[in-house]
């Protein structure tokens, strides 16, 4: 496992544990407050055991996956879009931003592309890389919602077959979403050589890294490289 990936799971887990909502500042895993009184503590137990549950579920897949491989060194992707293809080896001396995006229909998958591809046109030595796990069909019906708006060309989308590259990066899976379980949003950020720089997994379909945090990340991590 990477070091980068590594710190990147430690870092993850004490978010997830400080700042999401099945965690409590008051509260430990399993056990209530004495002080509360005990008719209040009947109706937050079932609230706060099945949060709990589910945070620990998904720390559990961080830690579990992340420990299994190294990223992979190359890949192919095709576009169901473009009728392309990319290979990773092909795009040495380009910091690659691979983001892995929701299975099924999403709107903040399509804000987040959006975002991002008109980011692409201010920062060309980074090439992003749009993923989605779905068929062929759904990935064209789905990109036919995105917005030219202040972008010359749509982005590239590329199909990840049952999630098989999102698997080899770790990206953990278990995310319940529309009638689904699929793996959680994710952002991989590959320097100039290949090796990962750092990456960011959203605890929902909501939490997404904003393109001005990928910016000052990019920028720290590039700095820290150099030294």
């Amino acid at each position: 496992m990477t070091s980068v990936r590594r710190l990147e799971v430690s870092r993850r887990v004490d978010v997830y544990a400080s700042q999401s909502s099945f965690a409590t500042p008051d509260l430990e895993f399993g056990q209530l407050d004495s002080n509360i009184p005990l008719s209040t503590r009947n109706k937050i137990t079932p609230m706060t055991t099945n949060n709990r549950r589910a945070g620990l579920v998904l720390i559990l897949s961080l830690i579990a996956v992340t420990a299994c491989a190294e990223n992979p060194t190359d890949f192919t992707i095709e576009s169901p879009t473009h009728g392309s293809t990319l290979t990773l080896s092909e795009q040495k001396g380009k910091v690659i931003a691979l983001h892995f995006l929701l299975k099924t229909e999403c709107p903040y998958c399509i804000k987040n592309t959006n975002d991002y591809a008109k980011l692409a046109s201010t920062t060309p030595d980074v090439l992003h890389v749009f993923l989605k796990p779905d068929s062929a069909d759904e990935i064209k019906a789905w990109a036919g919602k995105l917005s030219q708006d202040e972008l010359k060309d749509l982005p590239v989308i590329y199909r990840d077959p049952d999630a098989r590259l999102a698997k080899e990066f770790g990206i953990p899976d278990g995310y319940k979403f529309h009638g689904q379980t699929v793996h959680y949003p994710a952002l991989v950020v590959l320097d100039r050589s290949g090796q990962e720089l750092f990456r960011y997994v959203g605890k929902s379909n909501t939490d997404r890294m904003k393109p001005v945090d990928f910016i000052a990340k990019l920028k720290a991590a590039n700095v820290k490289q150099s030294k």
